[in-house]
């Protein structure tokens, strides 16, 4: 079957399947995907592909026991055979304790998640990306390591119940880490971009470089706490394990930082800097996602998560909205943090003493009602003194909480968008008092 089914025709399948099911409720939906890409290390190209794939999924209900079975053939029997196959796993199922009901008819206003020229990108294209990143990584002496990946794709929803939604939607990624040819320098870059035409590999690239060139001979810096100045990438990834742990559920039975002591939760409390602001917007101009929760095929909303500090927002599953007696949207398809107006250089300008990270990564989480975590900064870990970049220094492990984070904030810097399971907007972020607990040889 070809990757992209038109609506038209995702409208006819699926209701071809709710008309072949017996069963109580039906849930049908459709994904398509057509994923290239492009990988090289050490300055020569490894692999490259293409692949297309469309598959249907089935989820059917008797009561509460559920079934569901998947395929990627879409003529009538095929079609028939995989809904009768949900049908026999759902008799033969328990009942789920926490099922839910599909929804009623849903209003989707679509979003802006298609680029054509994405959708164009061809092989040439991306041996193109990857000869960029090489040429210029040989001029200056250093290896080059990296992937571009490029999808475009569709998903049909649909069910028993009168819900359908069709999107397409586009996406580029790419990541590369170049370093010198004896290996004590490193840098790495990565960009994410529904439209590839706002993607620039010369750019990226030159990041990476500059980077690697910089952090030869590094110094090391004794542990402790520092004023330190996250990247966006570097911010990102300390801040997902928060911002996943903002599900209504885990807080009121106490898994989380929102649950309050004795019950309940922090809805409603200050618990960050007044600069910290987040939402979530399915129909953000940078990270646009579908208006709909894949999961449960409800509508999102726009959602404002966190409003001058203060927690505005919690997610709710199905089953928890319906036991609290509260009518909640999808979940959110991404997170969008507001930032400053500033450029790196100018954080940097307006830092007496610090460090700059890059990157932090191999993060693990130490407590989760703290959302303390620890992990590792890599590829470009940098001394600031009086406003400029003194010197490159040694990685550091961190043990530090994303929420003590985001009330030492200085300074927010401009946001980059990120890719990943959850679509992110995130800034650039000036924090003082970054707790650095020992040195790591790692480049």
């Amino acid at each position: 079957m070809k990757a992209k089914i038109m609506q038209e025709q995702a409208k006819l399948i699926c209701d071809k399947v709710l008309g072949y099911s017996k069963a109580d409720e039906c849930r049908v939906t459709i994904q398509g995907s057509r994923t290239g890409n492009i990988r090289y290390a050490q300055n020569s190209v490894s692999t490259a592909g293409l692949n297309e794939d469309t598959q249907i999924n089935v989820s059917v209900s008797f009561g509460k026991r559920q079934g569901s079975a998947s395929l990627n053939e879409f003529d009538d029997k095929s079609l028939e055979k995989l809904v009768r196959r949900a049908e026999d796993v759902a008799r033969l199922a328990p009942e789920n304790p926490e099922f839910t009901s599909a929804v009623g008819p849903q209003a989707f206003k679509a979003s802006a998640t298609f680029a054509k020229t994405t959708a164009a990108i061809d092989p040439e294209f991306r041996a193109q990306v990857a000869a960029h990143s090489i040429e210029e990584s040989r001029k200056s002496k250093l290896q080059a390591a990296g992937f571009f990946i490029d999808s475009s794709g569709f998903e049909a929803i649909a069910n028993s119940k009168g819900v359908f939604g069709y999107q397409e939607s586009t996406n580029v990624e790419f990541t590369v880490t170049t370093r010198t040819e004896d290996g004590r320098g490193s840098g790495w870059v990565t960009r994410s971009a529904n439209d590839v035409s706002l993607f620039d590999p010369r750019e990226a690239s030159s990041v990476a470089i500059e980077k690697a060139l910089r952090s030869v001979d590094a110094k090391a810096l004794e542990p402790g706490r520092y004023t330190v100045i996250l990247e966006p990438a570097a911010s990102s990834d300390i801040l997902s394990f928060m911002f996943g742990a903002f599900d209504a559920r885990q807080a009121e039975e106490g898994r989380s930082f929102l649950a309050k002591k004795g019950g309940g939760t922090r809805l409603g409390e200050k618990l960050f800097d007044e600069q910290v602001n987040v939402w979530a917007d399915p129909w953000d101009k940078d990270a646009p996602v579908r208006p709909w929760d894949s999961g449960s095929m409800q509508a999102r909303e726009r959602q404002s998560i966190i409003k001058n500090g203060k927690i505005e927002s919690l997610e709710y599953s199905p089953f928890w909205a319906e036991k609290k007696g509260i009518k909640a949207p999808g979940r959110n398809g991404n997170v969008i943090m507001a930032g400053g107006t500033k450029s790196l250089a100018e954080l940097i300008a307006s830092t007496k003493k610090g460090v700059l990270v890059t990157r932090t990564w191999y993060i693990r989480s130490v407590d989760p009602q703290s959302v303390l975590v620890t992990g590792l900064t890599r590829d470009g870990t940098f001394y600031i003194e009086n406003g400029k970049i003194l010197y490159p220094i040694k990685n550091f492990r961190f043990n530090e909480s994303p929420v003590t984070m985001l009330n030492n904030i200085d300074e927010l810097g401009r946001t980059q968008v990120m890719g990943g399971g959850r679509r992110a907007v995130v800034p650039a972020m000036k924090v003082r008092d970054f707790n650095f607990t020992s040195l790591s040889d790692a480049v």
